[in-house]
């Protein structure tokens, strides 16, 4: 059986606007990222660069390429990490190498962590692209390898200096996180430490060394896994779905083992039957290949080729594709190896309830959607690293009125919500939102969507606790103010500043020695009667029970009167401020004495 080493598979992660797409681009040599809305990638694709291309790129930095067999380098074009994660093949992810870019001026975000995190978990060896070394002050940014311009002799020492110092702020963000980092030409050994390669995409600076040190990596780590049987039955991974005028539905894969061909029968993921995922079954009607250097998603026409080998990104044209499940894999029958359609539906099949089963569920939990399981699977990650571990329900596909009434049946109303990564709403499930109050977010950026549902959590139990608070009697502490006696008796009024916490009518007041001087049965501020007045205001105050001069005094200090039953249910909820927290222990201390 003959074998070959196959194009080793790199995808791009970054957080918005560090530019992933213009540092392809400038690979590429086409215009992609400038057609992109708002410079933000929007769609997968994947882009071949050839051996021969890169040697070229490479040629000050590079003469002998002895002993590198790698044909080349096939770059996932991903809108964020999510995307990384939702390309799988069994166990681990599809790209054999990542490259994170980073903004040299902006350093780590949080899209920034979280494709780290997803790394880390997935195992995935990654370089650290330093972008936009052109703005560092005083930078001479030309078209050529970093290396050879940060030697130059045109750069400013201060310049130098800056970058110096922007990059070992990286090897700190990274040292953080548990990786060893350098600048790439200061490693000895890339399998001890994660490279840096500053580089400008704008300019093409730094993109030389960035695609050697690519090169290196693969034929490093992968020399025996690259290998694949070009008569094996091929095995890919559904980068998306998408209508193409004249072809219908058609699905962008990228294949990373053994052959496929025209006729051959497929099985991948589909959103169709009763839970998302269930086998399709199809057979290749055409398979459109983009030429080297072109990516899959610019406009150009894609030639038609009769077979695909590993590793490649390739379009397949083939009956009932509607269904088929991004994110999922596709498998090759293999008439012709002897392929079994029973085993190979049962593969795909086990593949998609590994994913599943990865992601715990409980009966009290949120429930989350989003385009592809892998995408599942990233929000997962990311919700229990912000400490939402309680899913109830994950599932591919739009939110349905189903996922409404399943939310309506969580107790917990912070949890009784619906975030969707990448989905639509169904209309019938947009009114049973409104009618039934549960909250739906939506978002494509994975960091974003979190964001907002902790920004509602946190509105909704600062509201929760204010609403109690009006409730119950809160600690405060008022001191009253001299020359501020407006009548001593029947009933006393007099100027007070609250010292701390918020002091409302009907409330008791003590002394520090823990005598009761009645209730407040008015505030006024400016003359206007209000019913509760906070920290650091200066209001008057009626009280019929005592005597300025006898029982009060000017300057005296005056604590609100809690009892025993609201103490226990602040502390319990956990509802008051430090300071608050602190005038209540003084209370205590004086009912005790």
């Amino acid at each position: 059986m003959r074998e070959q080493i196959r194009t080793p598979i790199l995808s791009v992660l970054g957080h918005i606007d560090h530019g992933k797409t213009t540092l392809l681009d400038s690979i590429r040599g086409t215009a992609v990222a400038a057609k992109e809305a708002g410079r933000v990638t929007q769609h997968i694709g994947a882009t071949e660069i050839p051996i021969s291309t890169i040697k070229k790129i490479c040629e000050p930095l590079k003469k002998d390429w002895a002993g590198i067999e790698v044909p080349g380098l096939l770059f996932i074009d991903t809108p964020g990490h999510q995307a990384f994660v939702s390309l799988r093949k069994r166990g681990s992810a599809l790209a054999d190498v990542a490259v994170v870019v980073v903004d040299v001026k902006e350093g780590f975000q949080p899209q920034t962590y979280e494709s780290l995190n997803v790394l880390r978990s997935l195992k995935t060896p990654f370089v650290v692209a330093l972008n936009k070394i052109d703005r560092i002050k005083g930078w001479q940014s030309q078209k050529k390898p970093f290396v050879l311009n940060y030697r130059d002799g045109e750069q400013p020492d201060f310049a130098r200096r800056e970058l110096d110092a922007r990059v070992y702020e990286i090897v700190g963000d990274l040292h953080e996180k548990g990786f060893s980092a350098d600048r790439y030409d200061r490693i000895n050994d890339f399998a001890k430490a994660v490279g840096i390669v500053p580089l400008c995409a704008k300019t093409g600076e730094g993109v030389a060394d960035l695609l050697l040190v690519l090169i290196g990596l693969s034929q490093k780590f992968f020399e025996r896994t690259l290998r694949v049987h070009l008569e094996e039955a091929g095995v890919g991974t559904i980068l998306e779905k998408k209508e193409e005028r004249g072809l219908g539905t058609t699905i962008d894969v990228i294949l990373y083992d053994g052959r496929l061909r025209v006729g051959d029968r497929i099985v991948m993921g589909s959103t169709a039957g009763a839970g998302a995922g269930e086998p399709l079954v199809t057979r290749v009607k055409a398979l459109l290949k983009p030429r080297a250097l072109q990516e899959i998603r610019t406009e150009q026409r894609f030639e038609r080729v009769r077979a695909v080998n590993a590793a490649s990104g390739v379009k397949i044209v083939a009956p009932g594709l509607e269904n088929a499940l991004s994110g999922s894999q596709v498998r090759v029958v293999g008439v012709r190896t002897g392929g079994n359609l029973e085993s190979v539906v049962k593969e795909v099949k086990g593949e998609i309830e590994e994913m599943r089963t990865e992601m715990e569920t409980s009966p009290e939990g949120i429930i989350i959607k989003a385009d592809t399981m892998g995408s599942l699977e990233a929000l997962s990650l990311e919700l229990k690293a912000v400490g939402v571990g309680k899913v109830k329900k994950a599932e591919v596909g739009n939110i349905s009125k189903r996922d409404v009434i399943d939310a309506v049946a969580v107790k917990d109303g912070f949890l009784r919500v619906i975030l969707g990564f990448n989905v639509g709403v169904l209309p019938d499930a947009k009114e049973a939102a409104l009618e039934s109050g549960v909250p739906i977010f939506r978002n494509d950026v994975i960091y974003r969507l979190i964001e907002d549902y902790e920004g509602w959590v946190k509105a909704e139990k600062e509201r929760e606790r204010k609403e109690f608070l009006d409730r119950l009697t809160t600690p405060a502490e008022i001191k009253i103010l001299p020359g501020c006696v407006f009548r001593q008796s029947k009933p006393a009024v007099f100027g007070v500043e609250i010292l701390g916490g918020k002091i409302r009518t009907g409330v008791k007041l003590i002394k520090s020695d823990g005598t009761g001087v009645g209730a407040i049965n008015e505030i006024q501020d400016r003359g206007e009667s209000i019913k509760t007045a906070g920290q650091g205001m200066q209001v008057a105050i009626s009280m019929k029970k005592p005597t300025v001069g006898r029982q009060i005094h000017e300057n005296e200090v005056l604590f609100v009167d809690v009892s025993e039953a609201e103490v226990e249910e602040m502390k319990a909820r956990g509802l008051l401020s430090a300071e608050e927290e602190a005038i209540l222990e003084r209370v205590l201390e004086i009912k005790i004495k």
